[in-house]
């Protein structure tokens, strides 16, 4: 268990220095420094791949008391650089809890702090933008070396991390999500049944379980590729519907996924994709990305729907957009975030295509963008009718 005899620190690379108690393994990892809105969560977020390569923030100010679970991973492993709190308790109280965050975070070999001034790292990051940091427990390192790392870290803009962080060979997903269970998945009722089940097939960029799990809930046989399988072999496998994943790093760097996926758009098979298949599905259109200032991580993101005026409350994690204004004709932006006005979807006029920049799966609290699972499931049905 950590102490307060054990110091860690984490360094920016413009300069910035803080000291505070090291709650994780012992050693020293750089990466983009990035913060997070949500109040609870803090385990999906750890082993969210959309995290890869970044040093995590939480704003809330107490952090870890739910503890552990194996149930709330969101993929086999923590995928975030680091982490960062203001306080991380120690002894927690949950029914569902198998660990204490400290004890899940040095098991998994992860620096994290806490006892620092989270407000002034999230204002840092607000006002300068997210840039490069060192998060370190390694006293033998003086704040020069640690400022020095930080400044030669890889910038996130052109680095592809998805092609790495995904599966490398195809698997079935076959586990239900109890997340079914709230909300109206299937608004209207059941859909006809069908004389097979409709197999979907998903392009893992750094997909979570719990779009896994909704996908079989919806009543999908679902077979889960890498990103850089060539879109023949994934029509070989006579899918009736495409579905693009989340992922880390930038969009515009996953070239052999935007290249696949240029293919797949040109038939009218059903294609659903969230945060960075969202993006990819956009560069595959002919529309560019950029990279936000500090990005949307968290729970609470107002969403507009463009179509009817109404919102809904998602939780979002990304730092680059698609810029609506280079979307190509019948292509239109489906919903806004509200908070910014960047592009939040997208959809074909005329095949049934579609994505979002937010994550419909996650369930902050709401149920509200739940009814995307739901139309991608009504397309597919439409067409095997």
């Amino acid at each position: 268990m950590p102490t307060a005899a054990s110091p860690a620190r984490i360094a920016f690379a413009d300069g910035t220095v803080l000291r505070g108690r090291s709650v994780g393994a012992q050693g020293t990892v750089g990466g983009e420094a990035v913060f997070n809105t949500g109040m609870t969560g803090y385990q999906e977020v750890l082993s969210d791949p959309s995290y890869r390569g970044q040093i995590v923030t939480m704003t809330y100010p107490e952090i870890g008391n739910y503890g552990i679970n194996p149930d709330d991973m969101e993929s086999e492993k923590i995928q975030a650089a680091g982490f960062v709190m203001r306080q991380c308790c120690d002894v927690p109280s949950n029914f569902r809890s198998v660990e204490s965050l400290s004890a899940f975070l040095i098991r998994s070999g992860i620096v994290a702090i806490d006892g620092v001034d989270t407000r002034a790292i999230t204002r840092k990051l607000r006002v300068g933008g997210a840039m490069n940091a060192v998060l370190s427990s390694d006293e033998s390192k003086s704040d020069a070396d640690l400022v020095a790392l930080a400044k030669n870290q890889p910038s996130m803009a052109g680095l592809d991390l998805a092609s790495d962080v995904g599966t490398k060979k195809p698997y079935e997903w076959t586990e239900a999500s109890v997340a079914a269970t709230f909300g109206s998945l299937i608004p209207g009722g059941a859909l006809p049944r069908l004389t097979r089940q409709p197999h979907v097939v998903a392009i893992d960029f750094g997909i979570k379980r719990n779009i896994l799990r909704l996908l079989v809930a919806c009543g999908f046989k679902v077979t889960v590729v890498p990103a850089g399988h060539p879109a023949k072999d994934i029509l070989a496998l006579k899918p009736d519907g495409l579905f693009l994943s989340n992922g880390p790093g930038d969009p515009a760097a996953v070239t052999g996924g935007i290249a696949t996926v240029k293919e797949l758009v040109k038939t009218d098979l059903p294609l659903f994709g969230i945060c960075l298949g969202h993006q990819i599905l956009s560069l595959a259109y002919g529309a560019s990305t950029y990279k936000l200032k500090f990005g949307h991580r968290g729970v609470n993101h107002p969403i507009k729907r463009v179509s009817d005026g109404a919102v809904e409350i998602a939780s979002h994690n990304h730092g680059f957009a698609v810029d609506p204004k280079t979307l190509p004709a019948g292509v239109r932006m489906s919903h806004v975030n509200l908070n910014d006005n960047t592009c939040a979807g997208i959809e074909h006029e005329q095949k049934p295509q579609f994505s979002v920049q937010y994550h419909p799966e996650a369930g902050p609290g709401p149920a509200d963008p739940l009814y995307l699972f739901s139309r991608f499931r009504e397309d597919i049905w439409k067409r095997l009718k």
